[in-house]
């Protein structure tokens, strides 16, 4: 969802920045890049391994995770748009009847902020946060549980990735995985993985998704 449907990525750096210089940890936008696609305890406590400071009430990783979360989904809710070829994307299965979910590491709330914003709701069969799951991506479980979900097999499913934890979560869950990468990491070794890379979802198309059906054992119907 964030970076791949929603232009969210940049509201979610400006939240950490603005949260993280109330500790002392004055971040630059490309740092906060490194951790593009973490859940956002899991980017508090890699900051804090890295530049700890003093976690006095207010300043505790759980505060801090909650802090950043509120203000992004305020930002979101405001500002984002979609990202480019997104809802065409969308169009292109729901045209075909092929069940479309969300599989995001956010939590349900922000989920439903980013789903009202597009106006999208009634183009999804359903959406699934890894926050439901045991463990948050680049585990398999949200992958998993969404397909069971939609009552398939995740080998009869595409996912659509942006980020490297992303791409290898829905890899592991045995999916057909399409890496989406932002400019700043598209060459990063660790989309390769994926069975496919697109530099923008406009790349998608109907030759490309005969292919895949044709590139899958199980082919997706």
């Amino acid at each position: 969802m964030d970076g791949l449907l929603v232009d969210s990525e940049p509201h979610w750096r400006a939240a950490e920045r603005a949260v993280f210089d109330t500790v002392g940890l004055f971040l630059t936008d490309d740092q906060c890049k490194q951790t593009t696609g973490m859940p956002i305890p899991a980017v508090v406590n890699y900051w804090y391994q890295r530049h700890p400071w003093v976690q006095e009430p207010g300043a505790t990783l759980a505060e801090i995770a909650h802090r950043i979360t509120e203000g992004a989904h305020e930002r979101i809710g405001a500002y984002a748009g979609p990202m480019p070829g997104a809802i065409d994307a969308l169009t292109f299965f729901n045209e075909r009847g092929i069940p479309v979910a969300i599989a995001s590491a956010s939590p349900m709330s922000l989920i439903e902020v980013v789903i009202d914003r597009l106006g999208i709701r009634d183009r999804l069969t359903l959406w699934h946060s890894a926050t439901l799951e045991a463990n948050n991506k680049p585990a398999p479980d949200v992958y998993l549980g969404a397909a069971r979900r939609l009552g398939v097999s995740p080998t009869d499913c595409i996912a659509f990735e942006d980020s490297g934890s992303g791409v290898l979560s829905a890899h592991s869950a045995g999916t057909i995985t399409i890496a989406v990468p932002a400019d700043f990491e598209r060459d990063d070794p660790k989309f390769a993985i994926a069975d496919r890379k697109l530099d923008a979802l406009t790349d998608w198309s109907a030759e490309l998704f005969a292919e895949l059906k044709t590139y899958n054992s199980n082919p997706v119907d």
